[in-house]
């Protein structure tokens, strides 16, 4: 038997095939970047500075955007797959995307290519699609076009961003989508740029894919600090319902379409709204700003050195102006758990790929 990883030809030979392990290629923002960005040099979207990382593993920085984990991290680990490595990471080749899966997501990075333009470097989500396609293509050297077929097909894919596409492009008027659009046709848009992305994964064979929808983004600490009066910003938190709402049924749509594509919609809007609205109830003290700021000085951006830590990390709902904390991570990756079980491993039953269509060129030169 053949087997994917280091040890392919050490292991009993005689029958035909690969025992591939099941695996995880995600695609994100800053809420799921392991690594990424602290390898794209001119990137000013950076989680290189303590005190990111300060919770996981030797707690130095890390790449992630936390003090901690990531969401995707824990509900892997939950469920028993492996986590994806940065696909910048040093370490990366042919063994660690058959043994472990890979990571594409970038701080900055949006559905749309113009999002986030301001950080000068960062994967867009079709950027992350167009690595993808290469990691196909080193695999399939690797161990077959037949092979590679079943290994992507059995994997699990996450498409988590969107919340950028909002905050750090149309609800800012330094963006030109600001005052091209309004919020119909910037979701249309939006809508139809992200079910492009899909049938362009499923044809490179992503058959369980869970997109994650948005949260409350209005009730951040950046927004709260921009804020006259330090409450919510309801428009921001209102575009994320209807962009929840609107990404639901248009992955329903797609999985009627799309043959053996099982594609969910992993929503916890309702849970962090109730967790910022009563953060006593889930044990938190804080949900309004940040454990690690510059004093009180707000907003601070991003966590640094010189930063303040709050006394108890576990006790507040955000790490930074953006980014939740560990514990309020592993809060919604508990909820999607419970609700959606499909990342389990099944019997491995799929179709061949459809044909791969010309992927979408992303406007970066990274």
């Amino acid at each position: 038997m053949k087997f994917c990883g280091i040890f392919a030809l050490s292991i009993v030979l005689g029958i035909n095939g690969y025992n591939c392990k099941i695996v995880q290629f995600i695609f994100g923002d800053s809420l799921s970047d392991v690594g990424n960005n602290r390898n794209l040099p001119r990137s000013l979207a950076q989680a290189n500075l303590p005190y990111y990382g300060i919770d996981f593993g030797n707690g130095l920085p890390n790449g992630r955007f936390t003090n901690g984990r990531t969401v995707s991290d824990i509900i892997g680990d939950k469920i028993g797959l492996p986590r994806p490595v940065a696909f910048l990471d040093p370490s990366m080749n042919e063994d660690v995307i058959l043994e472990n899966g890979v990571n594409y997501a970038s701080g900055g990075g949006g559905i749309l290519n113009e999002t986030g333009g301001y950080f000068i470097q960062r994967f867009s989500l079709w950027k992350q699609i167009e690595l993808f396609q290469g990691t196909q293509d080193v695999v399939v050297a690797k161990i077959g076009k037949k092979e590679a077929d079943k290994f992507f097909q059995d994997a699990r894919y996450v498409v988590a961003l969107g919340s950028n596409d909002f905050i750090n492009n149309y609800l800012m008027p330094v963006y030109s989508d600001s005052w091209k659009y309004n919020d119909q046709t910037f979701m249309d848009y939006i809508m139809e740029t992200l079910q492009s992305q899909l049938k362009a994964l499923h044809s490179l064979g992503a058959r369980k894919l869970m997109v994650f929808g948005l949260g409350p983004m209005g009730c951040i600490p950046l927004q709260r600090a921009l804020s006259f009066d330090g409450q919510c910003q309801i428009k921001a938190s209102n575009l994320a319902k209807k962009f929840n709402k609107a990404a639901t049924t248009m992955l329903l749509d797609l999985e009627t379409k799309l043959p053996n594509a099982s594609y969910k919609f992993g929503e916890a809007y309702d849970l962090v709204n109730d967790v910022i609205t009563n953060p006593q109830k889930y044990g938190f003290d804080n949900s309004d700003s940040p454990c690690c700021s510059f004093y009180k000085i707000r907003p601070a951006l991003t966590c640094i050195p010189a930063s303040t830590l709050c006394k108890d990390r576990s006790k507040y709902v955000f790490w930074d102006e953006y980014h939740p904390t560990d514990k309020a991570n592993e809060l919604v990756a508990n909820i999607l758990i419970k609700r959606f079980d499909f990342m389990r491993a099944d019997d491995g039953t799929s179709a061949a790929p459809s044909p791969a269509p010309d992927i979408s060129p992303s406007s970066e030169t990274n």
